[in-house]
């Protein structure tokens, strides 16, 4: 059984030296390389749009002025 263990261990071992690594994640890695501030600039962009405080006044005003809008819009109101 120690011999079947030694064979298994190194065919095994073969397969982890090989680390794949998908285009994608090499695509990814490769453009970080060359743009070192692209993770800066998305922080810096998502602040503009999704990491502010909210006006809660201003979001129950949107709300109350919502028109309900029919089921079907294109069915005649009968």
């Amino acid at each position: 059984m120690a011999m079947h263990e030694s064979w298994l261990s190194r065919f095994l071992g073969e397969f982890k030296a090989q680390q794949y690594e998908s285009e994608f994640t090499q695509f990814i890695r490769e453009l970080k390389q060359q743009r070192p501030l692209l993770e800066a600039e998305q922080r810096k962009s998502r602040a503009i749009w999704w990491d502010h405080t909210q006006d809660l006044d201003e979001r129950k005003r949107e709300k109350e002025s919502r028109v309900k809008q029919q089921a079907y819009v294109y069915q005649n109101k009968v």
